[in-house]
């Protein structure tokens, strides 16, 4: 059975965020994920954690501009301050949450940059953030995401996630592994995964292609989960999905993984 991890940006979204914790803990989760912290105090998360006996599982630096449309900023030329000063501030909130993953949302590729150059810079970027949370035991994560849902993300394919772990050359730079966008953009999930395998640190599910629960859509999650424990992956799943209905209804596609 793995071990999932309730995404907070997503899911019990009908109670306000720091209330989140304690619906994902009655409703049976060990763990928790989310975009970004930053709205709120690092230690009063931490209290909601340790209160409803939660791992922190991993959250994203911070992205730029989220309000305005920025997805991250690190494959963006001229950023590299503000890149760097996002860096020490997941980290801070990261030493404070006991989390040892942190992903690092690639950017939008910029208007009249080429593409040699934005890949210079975001491998620049998150060989200096591996190298600046090495010491804290935190891995930094690549999340190829589809470019139907985010048009003009700098890394689509799991493939080339991959490819860009191997420039950076860093040992704690590793792949965020989604099903629903590998779907999106490739198909082939479960060889993909085992392809690339030895990159994966962290897994993340929903249905496809509406992004709904598990069970719905295109995916049979059953099998593929199962087949990831005879794999040996023992990491988390997070459970990145918008429910169709209320959170807490739709659950009862985890009585269907055994």
């Amino acid at each position: 059975m793995p071990k999932l991890a309730a995404n907070l940006s997503m899911l019990f979204t009908e109670v306000d965020f720091m209330d989140r914790f304690q619906a994902a803990s009655a409703a049976g989760f060990d763990a928790v994920e989310y975009l970004f912290p930053y709205a709120f105090s690092a230690q009063d998360i931490r209290a909601q954690l340790q209160k409803h006996c939660l791992v922190q599982a991993l959250f994203n630096a911070p992205p730029g501009d989220w309000a305005a449309g920025e997805r991250g900023i690190a494959c963006i030329p001229g950023r590299e301050e503000e890149f760097r000063a996002g860096i020490a501030t997941a980290l801070e909130y990261a030493k404070i949450l006991g989390n040892t993953r942190l992903h690092v949302m690639a950017g939008l590729m910029p208007d009249n940059i080429d593409q040699a150059l934005a890949t210079e810079t975001y491998v620049s970027n998150l060989r200096y953030a591996a190298q600046q949370v090495k010491e804290a035991g935190l891995t930094i994560l690549v999340e190829p995401i589809n470019d139907i849902d985010m048009p003009g993300y700098f890394v689509n394919y799991q493939e080339d996630g991959a490819a860009l772990i191997d420039e950076i050359d860093e040992p704690n730079v590793r792949l965020q592994f989604d099903f629903y966008h590998c779907q999106m953009m490739q198909g082939n999930v479960l060889s993909t995964f085992r392809k690339l395998r030895a990159y994966v640190d962290h897994v993340q599910i929903a249905g496809v292609p509406n992004r709904h629960e598990p069970d719905v859509g295109e995916l049979n999650y059953r099998y593929l989960l199962a087949e990831l424990d005879k794999d040996g992956y023992a990491g988390f799943v997070g459970c990145e999905y918008k429910p169709l209905a209320g959170t807490v209804d739709g659950l009862h596609w985890i009585n269907k993984l055994t």
